[in-house]
This record gives C-alpha cells, structure tokens and sequence, in this order.
C-alpha cells in the first residue's frame, strides 16, 4: 500500500478478500449510495444507473484481488463504476460531437451567468444536465462531479486530450442555452 494512502476499510477488504458475503455487503452499503450518483449523473436513467452499479460491484468484488492500495479503496471503485458507465453509454452508442478541422471552438470561461440574468436553482441545473447529449453529459460529470482531469477523462473514454477539453466547452454552452431556455420558456 502507498505509505501516503491509508484505507479505513482495510480489515472488511481482507475478509471480503476471504471470501465473506458479509463483509461484500458491509462495503456495499459504505459505498453504494456515492456510486450511485455517480451512475445516476453520468447515464441519466435510474433504471439504467441500478444495473451498472450492480454490475460494477460484480466486477470490484470479482477482481479485488488486484487492488494493491496505491490509492483509496474508494477512488479504485469510483474507476470502475466510471469506467462501467462509459462502457454503458458506448454500448448506447453515445456518440461524440466531431472537432471540426481539428479545431477547438474557444468558449469564455469567465462568463458570468448573473449578468444573464439567469435565476438558477440546483434543481434546474440538475434537469438541464440531464437535457444534455449523453458525451456533453458524461465529460461534464466527470470534469466537475468526478474530479477527473482532461487528460484522464482523455484515457478513461478512449478520446484525445483536446476532444475531451472540446466536449466539456460545448457542454457547457449546450447547458447555459439549455437553463436560459428553461428560464424564459419554463
């Protein structure tokens, strides 16, 4: 294990490692309802969201043994609930918005959405994400809600650097026009 990491849930790993149901089910119930909303943001769909958790828990609790420590026994798990929703969206052919000619449009990162005159609320905003086309969607959620970089949402879904840094602006606007239109048109 990294000296730097310490896991808190080292001793229910060992026995789930020893083949305990109960300990699967204690680390289940400590990491559920996280992942949860991290399936729930990313693919949109409750249903949907219910069996890719499950089957990342399947994967974890199958390949656990290849946890080495190096980092959280949560942040290992968040990965393969990440990568478990990825393969989902691609399974439902999400499709990613082309860089045309290799260009990135540039989008102001200032812009300030109260001079808009925009009355958000996080209800309107959760609804206006959902709205979003499931790339828009997914490079968001792992770029703000998942703390993921460009460059390892870059490796996670299989895309460049740029296209990622190009998904996550267009999302971005896609979302302001989205929450702009739920504004003046309820």
């Amino acid at each position: 294990m990294n000296p730097d990491t310490v896991n808190l849930h080292q001793d229910i790993i060992d026995r789930c490692l020893a083949g305990s149901s109960g300990a699967q089910f204690e680390l289940y119930k400590l990491y559920s309802k996280a992942m949860f909303n991290v399936c729930t943001r990313m693919v949109n769909d409750r249903d949907d969201a219910e069996d890719v958790l499950q089957d990342a828990f399947v994967s974890a609790f199958g390949n656990l043994k290849s946890y080495r420590g190096e980092a959280s026994f949560g942040s290992w798990l968040k990965r393969i609930v990440v990568n478990k929703c990825i393969n989902f969206l691609k399974r439902r052919q999400a499709i990613m918005v082309p860089i045309e000619d290799g260009k990135i449009e540039v989008i102001d990162q200032n812009d300030d959405y109260d001079e808009v005159g925009i009355s958000l609320t996080v209800d309107k905003i959760k609804v206006g994400i959902a709205d979003l086309p499931d790339g828009f969607r997914t490079v968001l959620s792992m770029y703000l809600f998942e703390g993921f970089d460009h460059k390892e949402i870059a490796e996670v879904m299989g895309i460049s650097e740029s296209t990622s840094k190009s998904q996550y602006l267009r999302a971005k606007k896609k979302l302001r026009t989205i929450l702009e239109n739920k504004v003046n048109y309820g």
